[in-house]
């Protein structure tokens, strides 16, 4: 695979691309207006991607480059993180630093516990949050195991470019008091044939965009074939053993270790990719 490969070319050939509160009366209103319609999104007949994200932790630095180019393409508001970099310890008690985004699991407990179907899987396979539905119940923040899933107290001022945004679940700006919300993967700028800003934005390039589908992989700077980079730099996905089936892998450094238990990555292709579910 060329390296010198744009990143739009690369996204042309990848398909054009808590605790849960008490629902009161109120919010049962709410939950039977929205209880028979399905998620919103509708059929486009294209050919479609399956995405995902490789994460190197050999390469960040902690200089919350990727944080930061989340915050001002969303709007973020604050305090929250919808890409947080913590630092956790390895096995020989050393540090390293470990990005972490939405997982957009294919077996999403948030999805599953939502009662108004506003969490939901798109046709490429992200979860996404639909605000003109979300009844801010935060159950699906409760179920969670990542914790990457925040809630809008308030309604966050928007700076001056911000202020014609037009909303839509694969853009939630401006961000809608008394809902839920979180990393959206920049669902918005794959339909641009753009990588996510996160990715763009880190100097190091950590993060990369995948395609299960095309069997592809960039992080703005190379482009490399997905199955072999997952098998040959052994990588894992967090918690994998809750059977969330993150779409979000990690390459290991400097030894770190989960709970004790090293995480060694796939073996084979038929490993790598999702289950044929549709997204």
């Amino acid at each position: 695979m060329k390296k010198d490969l744009s990143r739009r070319d690369f996204l042309k050939m990848s398909g054009g691309v808590v605790g849960a509160a008490i629902i009161t009366s109120s919010l049962f209103t709410a939950l039977n207006r929205f209880k028979t319609r399905g998620p919103t999104y509708q059929s486009t007949g294209k050919s479609l991607s399956r995405w995902c994200m490789i994460i190197d932790l050999r390469k960040c630095q902690g200089l919350l480059r990727c944080t930061q180019a989340c915050i001002n393409l969303h709007f973020v508001p604050k305090p929250q993180k919808w890409i947080e970099v913590y630092k956790p310890e390895t096995a020989k008690g050393g540090r390293y630093f470990m990005p972490t985004p939405c997982f957009h699991c294919e077996n999403a407990p948030c999805v599953k516990v939502c009662p108004v179907k506003a969490t939901y899987h798109n046709e490429e396979g992200l979860v996404l949050v639909d605000h003109d539905r979300c009844i801010g119940c935060r159950q699906c923040m409760a179920a969670c195991p990542y914790q990457r899933r925040f809630f809008n107290w308030g309604t966050p001022k928007l700076p001056p470019e911000g202020v014609f945004a037009k909303y839509s679940p694969d853009f939630p700006v401006p961000a809608k008091k008394g809902t839920v919300i979180k990393c959206i993967m920049c669902s918005h700028l794959l339909k641009e044939g753009k990588l996510p800003g996160c990715v763009r934005g880190c100097p190091n390039g950590v993060i990369y965009l995948g395609d299960y589908n095309k069997d592809m992989a960039s992080n703005s700077q190379e482009v490399v074939q997905l199955s072999k980079f997952l098998n040959d730099n052994h990588a894992y996905r967090y918690k994998e053993e809750m059977g969330t089936q993150p779409r979000v892998w990690y390459l290991p450094g400097h030894g770190e270790s989960f709970g004790g238990i090293y995480a060694q990555g796939p073996k084979g292709l038929k490993s790598l990719v999702w289950p044929e579910s549709g997204v």
